[in-house]
């Protein structure tokens, strides 16, 4: 029996979300008709000072159902700059919410829907994923809390591979890397499924081979699409099943510290790969097969070096300090964990990840699934 089919994870139970998507070259043009199928008349289009321009493009493609651009979105969603948002669009009576940009765009425009249930598009310039999951994640007094609620999901979201051409290559490389490490927590999460699983594998495999090109030739279009359709993928994965240790440990630092999301995303994905190789064996064994590789943490790792990722999250600005309030954090409201959370495991994993040296799997962790 192929090791990909997963069939060892039944029974099983897996739902749809209610998503509508577009995927190719020059599909932004198509924002103004979803605008209209969704009933939107006074469209609040938010991102961050980065996407600016692409936001008056937005604009003029949506004329008269243009309302207004709130240009401030922030990585981790603040719940003040949340608030900010959703003054602007109460005084320009909005009854709907286009988003473009990254995770930072994608998250101000889900909050703004959770408190005000109006329909949203998503247009995705990273691989972020965030824009098709019911999850959003906030940030308030340096504590990152996240939720999952139908209210927050886009109902469109619009790739467009050309929005993707102009992302610089380090960013292409650990965005890339994020969504890689959705595709990875979604192989042994507690609720995996043999349909999600399949998605995984097809999405690691096809932005383990985009990455790279992307980062040799920024303007290979056939590359950025892989890495977008890899990307997709990896989007449905995390709003599927459940995250882990890896989406734990990330969260916790982008809360505490204000790190770069997708950077640490990318620091972290192999060290709590390997933190969690000894509990999940058969996922091990499918990612070597669809890698070509034995040592799949190392693969990563080296992947991170190969697309100029930062090494370490001391690059990152977090304090050696602070490795133990990571690991407090993490063990004061942990997320399920097929590997035993332990406080000495859990402070080795963030200190290699901290130095940026190579992950290693603990050889006296204990096996088996958490509870």
């Amino acid at each position: 029996m192929s090791r990909d089919t997963m069939i060892s994870n039944w029974p099983f139970v897996y739902e749809a979300l209610p998503m509508r998507v577009l995927f190719g070259v020059g599909t932004r043009s198509s924002v103004r008709d979803e605008a209209v199928r969704l009933g939107m008349s006074r469209v609040l289009v938010v991102c961050g000072p980065a996407h600016e321009n692409a936001a008056r493009e937005m604009a003029g493609e949506l004329g008269d159902l243009y309302a207004g651009t709130y240009a401030g979105a922030r990585m981790h969603t603040p719940v003040d700059v949340t608030e900010q948002a959703l003054a602007i669009l109460h005084e320009l009576r909005g009854n709907g919410i286009v988003a473009i940009g990254g995770g930072s765009a994608t998250g101000l425009g889900k909050a703004l829907a959770l408190r005000t249930d109006l329909p949203q598009i998503a247009l995705p310039t990273t691989y972020a994923g965030s824009e098709m999951t019911p999850i959003l994640g906030e940030t308030k007094d340096g504590v990152k809390t996240t939720q999952r609620s139908a209210k927050v999901l886009p109902e469109t979201v619009i790739y467009d591979v050309d929005l993707s051409m102009d992302l610089p290559v380090r960013l292409s490389g650990v965005s890339g890397m994020n969504a890689i490490a959705h595709s990875v927590e979604a192989l042994y999460a507690r609720d995996a499924n043999p349909i999600v699983g399949a998605l995984a594998l097809e999405s690691i495999r096809a932005l383990v081979k985009a990455l790279p090109a992307v980062c040799a030739d920024p303007h290979d279009r056939a590359a950025r699409a892989g890495a977008l359709y890899g990307a997709w993928l990896a989007g449905i994965c995390l709003g599927a099943v459940g995250m882990s240790l890896h989406h734990k440990l990330c969260h916790t630092l982008g809360g505490c510290f204000d790190m770069p999301h997708a950077q640490t995303h990318a620091v972290v994905l192999p060290h709590a790969l390997a933190y969690n190789a000894p509990s999940i064996p058969e996922v091990m064994a499918r990612l070597s097969d669809a890698l070509g590789v034995k040592d799949v943490p190392a693969a990563l790792y080296d992947l991170n070096r190969a697309i100029g990722a930062p090494r370490g999250l001391r690059e990152l600005g977090m304090p050696e300090d602070g490795i133990d309030r990571c690991v407090e954090l993490v063990l004061a409201n942990p997320y399920w964990n097929p590997q035993p959370l332990a406080r000495a495991q859990l402070h080795g994993l963030l200190s290699r990840a901290y130095l940026g040296t190579a992950p290693s799997v603990d050889p006296n962790s204990n096996q088996g699934a958490a509870s």
